[in-house]
């Protein structure tokens, strides 16, 4: 039986409860779990981009465990088995909707600026220009203070029924034991041998003998098993206020480089003292509606829920579900664009800058942006941000803002969990680029982010995301909830950089517009239109005949990276719908990475 047939099924109420059956049998390291890209089952469900991760958060859930305990497990276990996406070295936004209170909350554990941090921190003072890109990824100056571990503490002392030491247990023992390296994590690390190689203690981790791991080979990580040890035991504040906040700090301000290392590796400024004064953020989320449902996104210092809602607002008036396909594509990048101008000219830090949240998602302003999208013409790229003031008008003509370079890394990772007591969890989490800054913290197994390129480089006092100390960089990361009568509708996210709000975007309304069900909307080929010259898209949307009408309209498109490489992909979805009768659909990436995994507790499908 077919997903799509399984679900008309389950909508008849042809199954019940006591025909589900489910395997908890343990995974032996040289048997990695399988990935299975579509689950749809009872009793809780996890999704994310890793087979070994899942297994972790379902495993919690067996156990009796709530969404918010497997969601923190599941990341735990990312940190193990996609250490170059995720892990305690880096930050991200976690949005949940707690079943009882009928209530969506969202916590913002980004990463901050060190208090010793400028302005012209980015500037080469022998040329006043921005130090070159490839030199500040890998630097300690891009480092920010973690927020990862802040946020899996909070959420659990918030919402979950496990203490931090048990919900890393799981995690702990897989780095103990290992996972099998797949084709992806040798090609990730590949991709950054030439600067991991400058590194000591990563190129000790990453790269035994000198070279990536083999695919099929077990790769353990007893340092990084150590280290969640030490903080299950001791807690957070070994972590932010101990003997690793003091190795953290001395390896940012002093990166254990080679002595043949080629790039400068900046040194950087976190102190202990960033570290003891991190706090992560709880925030109201983002709030629009949308056919009927209201969609639940991350506010700033994330751009995310801002930019995927007003991108909504623009196309509510377009009414795209009524549109042939190229039409309706044409209107979501058209959005997308104006979207992004707004994004760009208005959203950072709110501690530092007036966001105008409230505007930028207001109605009012949605059709104001919409009225500019015209069916057979395609506007002139890059838009003008409009102006969120709260008077609005039909066209009115746009403001003029200075364009900048967009330097969001594509690595990031996403996951989604729910329980059987109705709770859901949308999670997106970072170190930044594929590998973080490339520092590895000696004898702990994790490395740090260099979220701090997120910022623009240039100094400009307009900039709302320009550098400044104690300030958050302005994210993408896009982790999404939808309510149906006030009830879970679709829970989703994704990697992906800048192309994490298009990707997310996309997905929605493939799903609530254009007639696919989950899996197919999380398949569909993509595009992602930032408000640039040309389109960025995979090959596959490139190829379609839609794109070929889009063309003779006005769009061009521009592939998303060289065949065959992780850049060509855009985004890796996870993602959950909630179905009648209390089942569930998970749904992950058949492909995209390596394909994801999606699992339900008690699974319907497969059998």
């Amino acid at each position: 039986m077919t997903p799509k047939k399984l679900v008309a099924s389950l909508s008849a109420g042809a199954l019940v409860l006591s025909a589900l059956t489910a395997s908890t049998a343990a995974a032996h390291p040289s048997q990695p779990p399988v990935k299975t890209s579509t689950s749809i089952g009872f009793g809780g469900a996890v999704s994310s981009v890793d087979p070994e991760a899942t297994k972790v958060g379902l495993d919690v859930l067996r156990r009796g465990g709530n969404a918010v305990d497997a969601a923190v497990a599941t990341a735990a276990a990312l940190g193990v088995t996609e250490p170059y996406s995720a892990g305690i070295g880096g930050g991200g936004y976690f949005v949940y909707y707690d079943a009882k209170k009928r209530k969506v909350s969202t916590l913002d554990g980004r990463e901050t600026a060190p208090a010793g941090m400028r302005i012209d921190s980015f500037v080469d003072p022998a040329t006043g220009q921005p130090y070159p890109f490839a030199q500040l990824v890998t630097s300690g100056l891009s480092v920010g203070v973690p927020g990862t571990l802040a946020t899996w503490d909070s959420a659990l002392r918030r919402w979950g029924s496990l203490s931090l030491g048990k919900a890393l247990k799981p995690a702990a023992e897989l780095a103990d034991r290992g996972f099998v390296v797949d084709q992806t994590f040798r090609l990730q690390t590949l991709d950054n041998k030439a600067r991991f190689a400058q590194i000591v203690p990563t190129a000790k981790l990453f790269l035994p003998n000198g070279d990536a791991p083999l695919v099929g080979s077990v790769f353990k990580n007893p340092e990084l098993a150590d280290t969640y040890q030490l903080i299950g035991k001791k807690g957070p504040s070994v972590f932010y206020d101990g003997p690793l906040a003091a190795e953290m700090a001395a390896t940012a301000q002093n990166p254990p480089k080679t002595a043949n290392a080629v790039l400068p590796v900046f040194p950087g400024l976190l102190t202990t003292s960033d570290l003891a004064k991190y706090k992560v953020i709880k925030r109201d989320p983002t709030k629009v509606r949308y056919d009927g449902l209201d969609v639940y996104g991350m506010a700033p210092s994330s751009s995310g829920g801002t930019t995927v809602g007003e991108a909504l607002n623009i196309l509510t008036p377009q009414h795209i579900g009524q549109m042939t396909t190229p039409q309706a594509l044409h209107t979501y990048l058209e959005a997308s664009a104006l979207a992004f101008a707004d994004r760009g000219a208005y959203v950072g830090d709110p501690a530092f800058v007036n966001v105008p949240t409230k505007e930028l998602l207001s109605p009012g302003f949605g059709a104001e942006r919409s009225c500019l999208i015209k069916p057979t013409t395609v506007l002139t790229k890059p838009v003008l941000a409009g102006s969120p003031d709260g008077s609005y008008s039909a066209c009115p003509p746009g403001v003029a803002t200075a364009e900048r370079p967009d330097s969001e890394g594509l690595s990031t990772t996403h996951l989604v969990a729910a329980d059987k007591w109705g709770n859901v969890v949308s999670y997106t989490l970072t170190i930044e680029q594929t590998g973080g800054s490339g520092i590895t913290v000696p004898g702990r197994g994790f490395l740090l982010n260099n979220e701090l390129t997120d910022f623009t480089a240039a100094p400009n006092p307009n900039d709302p995301n320009r550098i400044e100390a104690g300030k958050r960089p302005r994210s993408s990361m896009s982790p999404t909830i939808v309510l149906r009568g006030g009830k879970p509708f679709l829970a989703l996210g994704s990697p992906g950089g800048s192309t994490i709000i298009t990707t997310v975007l996309q997905t929605l309304t493939n799903r609530l517009d254009r007639g696919m069900t989950l899996p197919e909307a999380v398949a569909a080929p993509r595009a992602s239109q930032r408000n640039t010259p040309a389109v960025t898209a995979e090959q596959a949307f490139i190829d379609t005949p839609a794109a070929a009408e889009l063309t003779v309209l006005g769009h061009t498109f521009v592939a998303a990276g060289a065949p065959g490489t992780s850049a060509a992909e855009i985004g890796a979805v996870a993602a959950l719908e909630f179905l009648p009768g209390g089942a569930i659909l998970a749904a992950a990436e058949p492909t995209r990475r390596g394909g994801g995994s999606a699992g339900t507790v008690k699974q319907v499908y497969p059998r």
